[in-house]
């Protein structure tokens, strides 16, 4: 079983292989019972989100850390993978720009990785 902060390292891996841009990590355990990490990257389009999606899921799968849920897939502009331990948000730019969870979470800290 990966640490959290592994799951969050493979999922910037992951999308970071697919060409997501402006990927952030959130270390949000101290603020929420939710998640330990947030991870937040910007698609350039709909399949593009669909694409970082896929790879997320198949890189992680291949762990063993399925993720619990997905939402947003079938709608593209934003999806949410959950992982239970790391959420992962895969947005088109408006919409990131629109919910700015970086500034909803701003009292967390960001992990560079």
């Amino acid at each position: 079983m990966l640490s959290p902060l592994e799951v969050a390292k493979l999922s910037v891996q992951a999308l970071d292989s697919k060409n997501a841009k402006a990927i952030t990590v959130l270390k949000t355990e101290d603020l929420t019972v939710l998640t330990n990490y947030f991870v937040i990257c910007t698609a350039t389009s709909t399949t593009h989100v669909k694409t970082l999606t896929d790879a997320l899921e198949e890189v992680l799968e291949e762990h063993g850390e399925p993720p619990l849920r997905k939402e947003g897939y079938r709608a593209g502009g934003w999806v949410l993978v959950d992982f239970g331990c790391v959420v992962v948000h895969v947005f088109l730019e408006e919409i990131r720009e629109f919910y700015n969870l970086e500034r909803l979470w701003g009292d967390a800290e960001e992990v560079v990785i």
